[in-house]
C-alpha cells in the first residue's frame, strides 16, 4: 500500500477513535481496496464496521438496494448510483457514514458515453450524501489508487465540515 493511502488511514483514525461513530464501505470497481486501506491503522475496527463488494448489478440491488430502474436507465456508473450505495450501505451494515465506488477502472469496460476512468465516489451519511467524478484514465492499477485515495480524502472532508456530529454523545 502506497504512503499517501497509509496517511489518510492515520487521519480517519484521528477523525473517529474517540467517537461512537462508525463508517462502513460499498465498493464496486474499487473490490475493496477502500476497506483494505482504512484498516491497514491498528485500532480500525473501533470505527470500522466492514465493507461490501457489489461488483455486480445483482449484488447492488439486493444487498444495497440500489433501484433496478436507474441501473437500467444509468447504467452503474453514474452520481446516483454511488449515491444509493452510500445510503444502502449505511442501512446494511448500520454505520453513520459510508463510502461508495462504481466506475470503469480498464483497460476495457468503457464506452463512449462512460470512458475509461469514468469513476463515481460516494460519501456520506444516510441523510446527506454527495458525489464526485474522476473522469481520467492513467490505466486499471492507477486509475484505482486515485479512487482509493481520493474516497478517502472526500470523507475526510466530509469529516472535518460535521466535526460537531462526531462528538461523543
Amino acid at each position: 500500500m502506497e504512503l499517501e493511502s497509509k496517511i489518510l488511514s492515520k487521519q480517519i483514525q484521528e477523525a473517529l477513535y474517540d467517537t461512537d461513530k462508525t463508517i462502513g464501505t460499498a465498493e464496486s470497481c474499487t473490490g475493496g481496496r477502500i476497506a483494505e486501506a482504512i484498516i491497514a491503522t491498528p485500532g480500525a475496527s473501533a470505527y470500522f464496521k466492514g465493507g461490501i463488494v457489489s461488483y455486480t448489478n445483482e449484488v447492488k440491488e439486493n444487498i444495497l438496494k440500489v433501484s433496478h430502474q436507474v441501473l437500467e436507465e444509468k447504467t452503474a456508473v453514474c452520481e446516483e448510483v454511488a449515491i444509493e450505495m452510500v445510503k444502502g450501505a449505511c442501512e446494511a451494515l448500520h454505520t453513520d457514514y459510508a463510502i461508495s465506488a462504481t466506475g470503469v477502472a480498464g483497460p476495457t469496460g468503457g464506452t463512449k458515453e462512460i470512458p475509461v476512468g469514468t469513476i463515481w465516489i460516494g460519501y456520506g451519511s444516510k441523510e446527506d450524501v454527495h458525489a464526485f467524478k474522476l473522469e481520467e484514465d492513467f490505466g486499471r492499477d492507477i486509475n484505482l489508487a486515485i479512487a482509493t485515495n481520493k474516497a478517502m480524502r472526500l470523507l475526510l472532508d466530509y469529516l472535518d465540515e460535521h466535526k460537531e456530529d462526531l462528538k461523543k454523545a
